[in-house]
């Protein structure tokens, strides 16, 4: 693979920083990185916010990289200033307007040089549009009155544009130059606003050579990007699961940060995706910046962790192309142990599928889920999802219906899955707002409901179906208060969709990866409330006990392994700890 068996290290290298480079002090970075880890790679930007590096710089910058025993190829960032002498033209991040000929003929020149001086080059996340300029309303209002849009609405329009873009301003040029260049475009994390801005991966990916994928973070209290982190593994998975052996890789960067465990967490999630490479972005943010040595550290303890991984399994949530609703909420349910890998693919013979408001763009949606769960699937589908099917014939599978009331609650009623269905009630932390999702009794039925002095409602309900099951998630009006379930409720959500064979008995903010080889990781986030906790893990079937793989014993020098708790109703459970921002992977010895 390269300096590490299981990944290529890689960093990014802004326009501005090779437009200005200077040996010396190039040398004098590279010996900070490689003082703390080993870089495969780096992609040697020309050109970004109008700036344009000479070739005598460009040279330089290879140069030296390759003295280093470092890969050179290109990068591309879309951002320019509007051209002297000419008004502005109002545009978030100074990204291109896709009708402005001195911009595309700029941009043509781009590609053509880039196409000369790499083999490969890649296009970091601002290749989209949101230019609302003449030229562009006038584009969109033609494009939609050819197209019969009537809403006024920038979707189809960008959509098209930016595909003709790739093709005709990008890839021609490029190719034209050097006909084997390879071309790599990125998608950035905000993945369920694709398409309001242009980013067209159904189109895209059948003009490209490959896709990467933003897997940064960002502080949800502070940002304006509400991402939860479990984003930087699910949206690697939504990649390759759309064009397998052709997601590059995951791209991170310190930003919009400010705790040291944050930056650290994206790159621990990127890995667990098991990618091609890790990118870093970017070289002159992170030279000396003290992010790098506890970085480094963990590079080689991933690298030794994936080196016994297979394949990650998981929940097959469903987001088909162009789609948009309950954002990121799948995100939120793997911060609470739920293990959630994405698809652009009805995942027709998935084990288990979960299905969002997002995944009701599909107009075919609700004729496919029947017959999924009719032939015996099993099904977790959101409130949200099942509001947007209502008026598609989705009464025909449950009786539930929604009539806009709203409830608060925190006292919990959790029905077992013994025989005799056996009942706990938890208290939440805090109470939490939620639609009613009324149901007929006997015909539906809830397992897991929330309180309100003397009448409780559904959070989790169960509706059989043919030989299957659907089962609906009541989602709350904040997302992030399905943090505030207590263990129990969350337990028995997951108790139901065990992936890998396990799932997790234990509180929010603890993520679980399984992998298709009786392996798996769990990770429990650092925030300011975690705390060293124990979870239990529940493996179907039996299993004679837990073995660690890269934890030795200080004394004999062997594998750590730990036995059973205890075993029953065909299930054999482990107590293990849990400590925030420690990773651990365990084996399941059967």
């Amino acid at each position: 693979m390269g300096n590490y068996r299981n990944f290529k290290l890689v960093y990014y290298f802004v326009a501005q920083g090779t437009a200005r480079a200077e040996k010396e002090k190039l040398e004098k970075d590279l010996a900070f990185f490689e003082k703390y880890m080993r870089v495969d790679k780096v992609y040697l930007e020309p050109f970004r916010s109008g700036v344009m590096a000479d070739e005598d710089h460009l040279e330089l910058c290879r140069k030296t990289f390759e003295e280093h025993g470092v890969e050179v190829a290109g990068g591309l960032t879309t951002t320019i200033t509007t051209p002297e002498g000419e008004e502005k033209k109002q545009r978030l991040f100074d990204t291109f307007c896709y009708n402005d000929e001195k911009m595309l003929s700029r941009l043509k020149e781009v590609c053509s040089f880039l196409g000369k001086h790499f083999n490969e080059f890649i296009i970091d996340d601002f290749f989209f549009t949101n230019c609302t300029c003449d030229a562009c309303r006038k584009g969109r209002d033609e494009y939609n009155r050819a197209h019969g849009v009537t809403d006024g609405s920038w979707k189809a329009y960008r959509l098209a544009l930016m595909e003709k873009v790739s093709r005709e301003i990008i890839i021609a040029p490029a190719k034209e130059a050097n006909p084997g260049c390879k071309i790599t475009i990125k998608y950035p994390n905000w993945a369920e606003s694709y398409q309001e801005t242009g980013y067209n991966p159904a189109g895209q990916r059948k003009l490209f050579d490959k896709v990467y994928t933003g897997t940064e973070a960002r502080d949800t209290v502070t940002t304006d990007q509400h991402l939860p982190r479990y984003l930087s593994y699910s949206l690697m998975t939504y990649f390759e699961s759309m064009w397998p052996g052709h997601n590059g890789g995951g791209w991170f960067d310190p930003f919009d940060l400010h705790i040291t465990e944050q930056y650290l967490e994206q790159a621990y999630l990127t890995a667990f995706s098991k990618p091609k490479e890790l990118m870093m972005f970017c070289f002159q943010a992170l030279a000396d910046n003290a992010f790098i040595p506890p970085l480094g550290y963990h590079l080689d303890k991933l690298d030794e962790i994936l080196d016994h991984c297979g394949n990650p399994v998981g929940i097959q949530c469903y987001l088909p192309d162009n789609c948009q609703g309950e954002d990121n909420v799948q995100d939120f349910l793997g911060m609470c142990g739920l293990p959630v890998m994405l698809t652009p693919y009805w995942p027709e013979k998935a084990e288990a599928i979960l299905l969002t408001r997002s995944s009701a763009c599909d107009p075919e949606i609700v004729d496919k889920l029947e017959k999924y769960v009719a032939a015996g699937g099993k099904a977790l589908v959101t409130s949200g999802f099942l509001e947007a099917a209502m008026d598609r014939g989705i009464q025909r599978m449950t009786s539930i219906r929604f009539t806009g009331r709203q409830v608060r609650g925190r006292r919990y009623r959790v029905e077992g899955r013994d025989r005799a269905r056996r009942l706990e009630f938890p208290t939440g932390t805090e109470e939490i707002g939620l639609p009613v999702c009324e149901f007929r009794n006997n015909a539906t039925w809830a397992v897991v409901k929330v309180g309100d002095t003397e009448e409780s409602f559904g959070i989790l309900l169960k509706d059989t179906y043919g030989k299957g099951q659907m089962w609906t998630l009541v989602v709350p009006d904040s997302f992030p208060d399905f943090y505030k379930l207590p263990g129990k409720a969350l337990t028995r959500i997951r108790a139901e969709f065990p992936a890998g064979g396990a799932y997790l008995e234990c509180k929010a903010g603890i993520s679980l990866f399984p992998y298709d080889n009786d392996t798996l990781i769990i990770y429990p986030y650092s925030t300011s409330q975690a705390q060293p906790s124990t979870v239990l893990l529940h493996i179907t079937g039996e299993a004679k006990e837990l073995v660690m793989p890269v934890r030795k014993n200080p004394v004999t020098g062997e594998e750590i392994r730990i036995s059973p708790l205890y075993a029953r109703d065909g299930e054999t459970v482990f107590e293990l700890p849990a400590m925030p921002g420690k990773y651990e992977l365990y084996r399941v010895v059967r």
